[in-house]
Formats: structure tokens, sequence, C-alpha cells
């Protein structure tokens, strides 16, 4: 009885233990309540889609029909956006029209609504003063490794959609940069390391202006979307200096001779380059598509500047180029026959019109010999040919020429300009033609007409009519 007794007395105290630990437990987390309560309300703003949604409903910003579908869009981008918090407004947008865009069979028009939805969402949410947001983290960007800054870059430059040699631009000065700060221990953050850096490549590497110029504005991606810092004034920074500099140009001689000395592989790139005034890049991303057999015309679509012009299409080159497209007609038809044959096209194209990716049209006039991996998207893709291509051909032509010119692929376009002029174009269709933005890009060439056309000679052989040196 006695023992039972004492059983029963263990197991009260038990219980009070147990109930204590209880309320202590409560206590603490009533005591906490607050702060967690505000956290949670800044990470899960749910309950903001019930006021927007009167918002929606009293100001008749949409009909009221849609009312429930803005809203659960909304509700769909609040939790992909606790993944994303460190974003801005802009790229979280962008992140979520990606996103949008990604769901499979989606139609445009809901991909629409759902960028509509959120975009009044978020003007809705930065005017309403009233709310309590969480502020910006300004020493996020010191706790990042540089890894996480490289990989932090690569995924605001694909948001944007700018280009992979772009993206590999960026980085490849943005890593250079990181390695700078690494050996004069200083701070990435701190402007005055991006002064110095600027300062360097300058002074102690002797790079050209265009080449600062391009560190420049990687660096400056890096500060103003990385690691939010405003660099407006950067006050003194040693600029590369490059003074005026003629173009290099072949004469109408020197090209027939390259053209003679070019294999028979590339020697259609080369005359479509001289002939129409393109840019290799340009040329290497035509598709069939872009050439106009019947208006002996070429298509130049997201040109320098994001800017679409036309440009000649030499007769001379119809009846090769048109073979040329019949044989990669069948390499074509062979990469379908593989379970192959879709060719890259942007992400709204290519979610508008899923099948286009493999049809004819789409497809590059100078595709590359082997299929390859898509470093983005994974997909094994048959790409157009590389730019060092076309580079290696034009190197090798110009030594077997015998050209004592530093001629590059790009001269081919000079050429076309100042052989244009020399025609008697106006200046202002060559322009046209080469896809200036000014005319005095173009004016360049008038001083290179000069030097070609005018032979000048000495007053003494022109006073005494002598052509040759006889003394």
């Amino acid at each position: 009885m006695a023992s039972l007794l004492s059983f029963n007395t263990i197991l009260y105290e038990v219980r009070i233990i147990f109930v204590l630990d209880r309320i202590y437990r409560e206590l603490r987390n009533l005591c906490h309540a607050p702060s967690v309560t505000i956290q949670k309300q800044k990470l899960f703003p749910m309950d903001d889609v019930e006021i927007f949604e009167n918002y929606l409903k009293t100001m008749n910003v949409v009909p009221k029909t849609r009312i429930p579908f803005y809203c659960g869009w909304v509700r769909k981008f609040l939790r992909l956006e606790l993944r994303n918090q460190e974003l801005s407004d802009q790229d979280k947008l962008m992140k979520w029209s990606d996103t949008v865009g990604r769901y499979k069979g989606i139609e445009d028009w809901k991909v629409e609504q759902a960028e509509e939805a959120v975009k009044i969402y978020l003007g809705w949410r930065a005017a309403d003063s009233t709310k309590d947001r969480p502020e910006s983290n300004d020493h996020h960007s010191e706790l990042l490794t540089a890894g996480e800054v490289l990989e932090k870059t690569k995924e605001l430059i694909r948001l944007r959609h700018y280009s992979y040699r772009t993206e590999g631009t960026y980085l490849g000065w943005i890593e250079r940069y990181i390695r700078y700060g690494r050996d004069h221990k200083a701070s990435l953050r701190d402007r005055e390391t991006l002064k110095a850096f600027l300062t360097y490549l300058a002074v102690n590497r002797k790079v050209s202006k265009s080449t600062q110029s391009q560190a420049f504005n990687a660096l400056l991606f890096l500060f103003r979307e990385v690691l939010k810092i405003d660099v407006s004034d950067m006050g003194k920074v040693v600029r590369a200096k490059r003074g005026p500099k003629i173009p290099v140009v072949l004469t109408e001689d020197e090209v027939r001779r390259l053209f003679k000395h070019t294999n028979k592989s590339s020697i259609l790139m080369l005359k479509i380059i001289y002939g129409g005034g393109l840019r290799i890049s340009e040329l290497t991303r035509l598709r069939v598509q872009d050439v106009d057999f019947d208006q002996h015309l070429i298509c130049v679509r997201g040109g320098k500047g994001d800017v679409d012009r036309t440009t000649l299409l030499p007769l001379h080159i119809v009846t090769p180029l048109k073979a040329h497209l019949a044989a990669v007609r069948s390499i074509h038809e062979g990469d379908i026959a593989m379970g192959f044959g879709d060719v890259y096209l942007p992400e709204a194209m290519a979610r508008k019109y899923s099948k286009a990716a493999k049809e004819w049209h789409w497809q590059y006039v100078f595709p590359s010999r082997n299929l390859s991996v898509d470093p983005r998207s994974g997909k094994t893709r048959r790409h157009h040919i590389s730019d060092k291509a076309v580079q290696c051909a034009m190197s090798t032509a110009v030594k077997k020429a015998g050209i004592e010119k530093s001629a590059t692929v790009h001269s081919l376009r000079h050429s076309f300009a100042t052989h244009m002029l020399m025609y008697g174009v106006n200046i202002r269709q060559v322009q046209e033609y080469l896809g200036h933005k000014n005319v005095e890009t173009t004016m360049i060439y008038t001083h290179v007409i000069r030097d070609m056309s005018n032979d000048p000679r000495s007053p003494l052989d022109v006073l005494e009519g002598a052509k040759t040196c006889n003394v």
C-alpha cells in the first residue's frame, strides 16, 4: 500500500512538472509572439491578398469576373517571392514571368494575365505606405562569397535576357575584379577599389579604351544590380585614351586576291560580309528566312543596339547560296530523323510556337558541323558556326594572298562601306546598310576615300612632268 502511494506521488509530481514545462513554453512563445508575428507578416504577406482583393473591387481596376484569377496569380507569386527575398521588385517580376512562361501547356493570354496581376499588386504594395515592409539588407552582399556573387550575377543576367556572350564577358571581368581585390586585400564593395581597378587597367595593363569601357560596364552591373551600391560619382579615374584611328580597308585588287586564296567552305561567308557589310556576329546568326532572294536583300535581325535593318544580297552569290542552303537542308532533315533538329529561339517565341524550332525557315544559314549542348537550357542542338572559324579562314586567306595589312573579318565591312562611297552611293544609304546610329560614324570612310582615290604627287614631279625618279 505504501509503495502504491509512493508511485502515485511520483506520477503526480511528474504531471506537475510536465504542466509547468508546458506553461513555461506557452509563456515564452507568448513573450516572443509580437516579433514573430511581425516577421511572418513581412516574410509571408498572404494577408495582403485579401486587402488587395478589396482594392481591386473598390477601385474597379479590372473586371470583377477576373478578380479571383488575379488574386490567385498573386498568391502563387508570393510563394515564389519567399525564395527570392533579396531581389528587387523588378527582378522578382522578371523571374515571375520566366517561371509562369515555363508552365507546361500554358496559353499566352494567361501568361499576360499573370504578369499584369503581379504588376498591379507590386504597384499597389509600393504605394501603400501604411504597411510595415521589410527593409533591404544592405549588409547582405558583404556575406556573399565570390562564388555566390558570380552565381547571383549569372542569374540576374539571364533574367534580363542578355546574350550568352555578354554573360561570359561580364562574369570574366567580375572574376578579374575579385582576384584584384584579394591580391590587394581591398573590399569589393568599396568604390575606391573599383576606381583603383579601372586605373590599374589603363596604367599598368595598358588596355584600350574599348576594353576599359567593357570592364566598367560589367562592374557597373555588379555594383548596381548585385551589390545594390550606387556608383554614379566615380570621381577621378584614369581613362584609357585612344586617338582617331583610320580603319583597315582593302583595295579591290586585294579583295580579289583574298577570295582567290580562300577555301571553298569559307568563301561564301566572306563574300556575304563584303557584299553586304555585315558584322561577323550578324553573319553567323543569319537564319534561312532572313535571306530574300526575290528582292536581293538580307535582313539583319537584332544587330548592334538590338536594331533590325536590311542590306544588299549580291547577285553574284545567289546561285552558290541556294546550293549551300540545299546542303544545309539535307543536314537538318538528318538531324530530325535522329530526334534532334530544333534550333535556339527566343524564349517568348519558343513558348508561343512550340514547334517552330524544327521548322526549316528558322534554321541557321551557316550551322555548326556538330551537335552541341546548349549551356543554358541543356538541350542538344545544332548551333550556328562559331566566329572563330570565320576569323581563322580570313587569317589564312590574308597570309596566302600576301596582303601586308592587319586585315581582319571586320576589314571586309570597312571595305564594303569605302567602295560603296567610291562608287557614288549616298552616304546616308551606306549608313543604313551598315546600321550606324549616327552619320558621323560613317563619315570616317570619307577620309579613307581621299587616301585611296587621290594619288599625291610632289610639286616637282608635276612641274617637270616626271613619273619616275631619274637623278
